[in-house]
């Protein structure tokens, strides 16, 4: 069996920590959209994913348009939502909720990710949550990514970290997310959702182990893979029938 060196471990880690200072330090504000104000444009939606490298459940997105006037927002320390508590966030989402113009939540399950793979179940999730909103928007600003739409975009790298908009559809997003997990956790109580919100944790992964996946885990993502009997059975049918087509083919040559 491979092991990871401890150097390794010590290199990603130092990297990870090293992540989270730089986005401690960056700030979020209007900034981004009034950059875009000033080229006239009005409906700006911010749009953020969040469930992206969890293992169970879907991956969720949010988008919002919000009113010219952010401050009260940038007062309230509105900010990426994996750098708040659960309490700061879930007064965040009340406040967005509460003087957004329109915002819209898409969800993308577990069988279609691992039907067209996180990165496309992502821009799913996206473009629905656009398509959800109650008014046009005529600008997309998102976290580092581009969904096939026909309005202007714009692509903000670390963007729930620069952005007040996008950082309120981070909020709206982790908001939902965390609430169907806890939600879930009550049917599946085996695997501990309300902790983790099925992210890999070690508690989690042991959890699979003991258990195995339920009809929720993403089972392309491989550390629920690597403990699902139904996998190892397919892959051993799929090298079957690979086989059988291999020496059918030989034989009509």
């Amino acid at each position: 069996m491979a092991t990871t060196s401890p150097t390794r471990n010590t290199k990603t880690i130092g990297k990870a920590a090293a992540k989270q200072r730089m986005l401690k330090q960056l700030v979020c504000s209007d900034a981004p959209e009034q950059a875009l104000r000033h080229l006239g444009f009005r409906m700006i939606a911010g749009v953020d994913e969040v469930g992206r490298g969890a293992l169970f459940g879907p991956v969720v997105a949010a988008a919002v348009i919000l009113p010219e006037d952010l401050d009260a927002l940038a007062r309230a320390g509105l900010k990426d939502s994996k750098q708040m508590t659960r309490e700061d966030r879930e007064a965040l989402d009340q406040q967005i909720r509460g003087m957004a113009l329109c915002l819209s939540v898409a969800e993308v399950d577990a069988e279609t990710i691992d039907r067209v793979n996180i990165y496309q179940a992502t821009r799913m999730a996206m473009l629905a949550a656009v398509q959800g909103l109650a008014a046009v928007p005529d600008h997309l600003l998102i976290d580092a990514m581009r969904v096939d739409h026909a309005c202007p975009q714009t692509r903000l790298f670390y963007g729930d970290a620069l952005s007040l908009s996008i950082a309120a559809a981070s909020v709206v997003a982790k908001v939902h997310r965390d609430g169907l997990m806890r939600e879930l956790d009550l049917v599946h109580p085996m695997y501990g959702l309300a902790s983790h919100k099925g992210y890999a944790t070690p508690q989690h992964r042991r959890a699979l182990l003991e258990h195995g996946p339920c009809g929720l885990h993403r089972r392309s993502f491989a550390p629920v893979w690597a403990v699902d009997p139904d996998a190892a059975l397919e892959e051993q049918l799929t090298g079957e029938l690979m086989f059988d087509e291999d020496g059918l083919e030989d034989a009509i040559l």
